[in-house]
């Protein structure tokens, strides 16, 4: 419920999607070989909430939309240097950092999950890529594989550096922005 002086900044499907993601990404990255299964169907659910996600972004509520945080390369620039120096102007929604790093979380982690799809049908011959490799198909198996565990790894890269730019953005403006994406609150300030 909104107080008089709070704002709804994040609807519950961007709530929902968010801490699912954390999640299944998590379970994605701690289970890898040993429980196969539970691997694959975590990968699967990052690439449905993905899916959502991007969807959700186009017709979804206002801040939810990436017409309200996509900025220019420049814009960013200038966030970052502005935040450097604790002068980052405050946004209601993403700022223009937060709203870069959500395109390049979204990026890699359809990567990640294509990577993985193409490794398990190259190497396991299952899933919806089973049938795209023939008798080089442990060479390509080889190659997904690298390469799903790069963007793997450099999503775990990005969720650090995330992490830190909530921590460092609570700080300099004086909210809490972990407590924002659980309640969908934040002050009007």
């Amino acid at each position: 419920m909104e107080h008089s002086n709070n704002i709804k900044v994040w609807d519950p499907l961007v709530r929902f999607f968010h801490w699912s993601l954390v999640a299944a990404f998590f379970i994605a990255y701690i289970t890898e070989e040993e429980l196969l299964t539970v691997h694959t169907w975590a990968g699967y659910l990052i690439l449905a909430l993905v899916l959502v996600r991007v969807i959700w972004g186009f017709v979804g509520t206002r801040y939810a939309r990436f017409s309200d945080f996509f900025y220019k390369p420049k814009t960013v620039v200038q966030f970052l240097k502005d935040t450097m120096s604790f002068k980052a102007k405050r946004h209601i929604g993403h700022n223009p950092a937060g709203g870069a790093m959500v395109l390049l979380l979204l990026v890699t982690l359809i990567a990640t999950a294509a990577t993985g799809i193409l490794v398990l049908g190259a190497e396991d011959q299952s899933g919806p890529a089973a049938t795209l490799f023939g008798e080089n198909r442990y060479f390509w198996a080889d190659i997904f594989e690298e390469l799903h565990e790069f963007f793997a790894n450099f999503t775990v890269f990005l969720i650090f550096v995330h992490v830190a730019g909530v921590l460092v953005e609570s700080l300099i403006h004086r909210e809490n922005l972990v407590s924002a994406m659980m309640t969908g609150l934040k002050p009007r300030k």
